[in-house]
């Protein structure tokens, strides 16, 4: 069984900020693998749901404990399922450092400033997880106010496309692996610049 994990705050006034994407793609994510939304059930500090990703067992997780100790949701879920770690594990997040609506997949790495990928790694113990980054676009000056905001309606447009290609990509991990998933959903440095300008 994998865990896929939607990185996000709890509660109605975080609902739709850019912090929240991962409970955003994890929502598309559910409803196109025909989860109701009577499945999800409150489990070790998160809301939690079962699936089939092909032959693959899944388990969706969006953590109920805010953002910053997001991995003790994570590790707790671990333990309890018996999974395998950190190999067993993707998670989707917000990524400042991308533009709105581009996505990166990436194998491992650091938790480049995330708060919640940092809390991911402490607990696991490895980087050696799967992440979905969504690009939210850079913040200026106030990194908070940024991240905690909603998207404007432009914006908000190209994010729908976003969780909905960020769904296929995690679709195509569990069934396809990483290295087709990377090439086929990864946005390319050329559309990125030509987005900004």
């Amino acid at each position: 069984m994998k865990m896929i994990v939607g990185l996000g705050n709890p509660g109605k006034e975080y609902e739709h900020t850019r912090h929240n994407v991962g409970f955003d793609v994890m929502s598309v994510l559910a409803e196109k693998l025909g989860v109701k939304t009577s499945s999800w059930k409150a489990e070790h500090r998160a809301h939690t749901a079962r699936a089939m990703i092909g032959t693959e067992k899944v388990l969706l997780v969006k953590p109920q404990t805010f953002m910053n100790l997001s991995g003790e949701a994570v590790r707790s879920l671990n333990d309890y399922y018996k999974l395998g770690g950190a190999q067993d594990v993707i998670v989707i997040s917000d990524d400042v450092a991308l533009p709105v609506g581009s996505l990166r997949i990436r194998v491992k790495g650091s938790a480049g400033g995330h708060n919640g990928l940092k809390n991911i790694i402490q607990h696991l113990g490895s980087e050696d997880f799967i992440r979905v980054r969504v690009g939210v676009g850079g913040p200026g000056e106030d990194m908070v106010g940024h991240v905690l905001g909603h998207f404007g309606k432009e914006d908000a447009s190209k994010m729908n496309e976003a969780y909905k290609k960020a769904a296929d990509a995690i679709e195509c991990i569990i069934t396809d692996g990483v290295d087709k998933a990377m090439s086929s959903y990864n946005t390319k440095k050329e559309e990125s610049r030509s987005d900004e300008s």
